[in-house]
């Protein structure tokens, strides 16, 4: 995929003295309080704001933060707590926080070398309409506009979307680059075998992308429900395990799909019961043809883990999202466990994504063994899917204009 890039732009002296807006995804999590408990997202967005920094631009940062009502601020909707916690990893003249912007639509104040975080964009009428006369506005702040936010990269709204349309210049920062890279990577050129593994508790929410995978992978892993959706649809018994028996044709035509092509959806051929879904359930590891009318399913057994695990080994590419199992009950986590360690382990490309497989590749502490974290949950997804997401289309059609 062809698009600008803003380092390529910095290396070139492009950004001297130019007005950058980047849209950064600083849309972490807080607690009652307002305290952030956890800033990877904050982090992530510094690599870009130094580069725009270090090219001596006058630089303009603005995220969404939670779920505000346009036009309507409160205190909790600020992204106040966002620029003190920046201005300490940034440090230097940042040390006592990055200062912030409100009402900034109509014109800010900022010279090369400074930097402004631009209060919470989705307070802004017409944000998420992609109002053109908003995005106009917000293009003419800028001689430079940098999307550095994959996990807004979905929608197509007047600070991801059409502030690319309108503004001199649209690229791509840092971030967003990497996934595009590691997204064509896995999915447009990946070597192989390609294996994708795709769980959750529902077919019917991913359903497009085992459609969309089944016409590209070598090998469809399914954890979680959609196995046990699969399992009824090859037949085995699953209990009173969740599942979605009205998909069980779809499943059925996924499996043939993937038959078709030489391919294979690996069903379970052990797994770890419970009579309830609790942390302290007494676990039973049972033959695939052994679950019991009263039995939940709530992880795969370690037969299935070792059969996933060699077939990961042997992948060249490998595309995660989700695990496999309850992993957030020990009992129920040993699937998950072994799946995220062959992963790690194998010398394919991986990339992975999604909040519940972030959440196990944390807990298995392999965050270095994994070729690339992406940073976008329904991004992510939809990528997967086969779509083309708004911010790569707009990105790409402004490179070749």
């Amino acid at each position: 995929m062809n698009v600008l890039r803003f380092s390529d732009l910095a290396a070139a002296g492009r950004a001297k003295g130019a007005r950058v807006f980047i849209r950064a995804d600083l849309n972490v999590p807080q607690d009652d309080h307002g305290h952030i408990t956890e800033d990877t997202r904050i982090r992530a967005s510094l690599p870009c704001i130094r580069m725009a920094l270090d090219a001596g631009a006058a630089v303009m940062v603005t995220s969404h933060l939670g779920r505000p009502t346009e036009g309507e601020f409160r205190p909790e909707d600020s992204l106040a707590p966002v620029a003190a916690r920046m201005g300490e990893l940034l440090g230097g003249a940042f040390a006592k926080g990055v200062p912030v912007v409100a009402n900034w639509v109509n014109g800010v104040n900022v010279q090369p070398g400074q930097l402004v975080l631009l209060e919470n964009c989705r307070l802004n009428k017409g944000e998420k309409k992609n109002n053109e006369e908003l995005a106009r506005k917000m293009a003419a702040l800028c001689d430079i506009f940098v999307h550095d936010a994959f996990g807004t990269a979905h929608r197509a709204e007047a600070s991801t979307y059409g502030i690319a349309q309108f503004a001199k210049v649209a690229c791509a920062g840092p971030l967003l680059a990497a996934e595009i890279d590691a997204i064509t990577q896995a999915l447009a050129a990946p070597k192989r075998p390609l294996v994708a593994i795709v769980a959750g508790s529902k077919v019917s929410t991913k359903l497009t992308i085992l459609q969309s995978l089944a016409d590209k992978v070598d090998g469809l892993v399914v954890g979680g429900g959609i196995a046990n959706t699969f399992m009824l649809a090859a037949g085995l018994p699953i209990g009173k395990s969740l599942a979605e028996p009205d998909l069980v044709g779809d499943a059925r035509a996924v499996i043939q799909a993937m038959k078709a092509r030489g391919a294979e959806v690996p069903v379970p051929v052990d797994v770890v019961v419970a009579k309830e879904f609790k942390a302290d359930a007494a676990a039973t590891v049972k033959a695939a043809t052994d679950v019991a009318a009263d039995d939940l399913i709530l992880d795969i057994g370690p037969k299935t883990a070792a059969m996933l695990a060699d077939k990961l080994e042997a992948a060249g590419t490998i595309v995660w999202n989700g695990p496999v199992g309850v992993f957030e009950f020990e009992a129920f986590a040993k699937g998950t466990e072994t799946v995220a360690r062959a992963v790690a382990a194998s010398a394919a490309f991986s990339i992975a994504g999604g909040g519940d497989t972030l959440a196990a590749i944390a807990k298995y502490g392999i965050e270095k063994d994994i070729g690339y974290i992406s940073t976008g949950g329904g991004a992510f997804l939809e990528v997967l899917e086969g779509k083309t997401l708004p911010a790569f289309e707009i990105l790409a059609r402004r490179a070749a204009a």
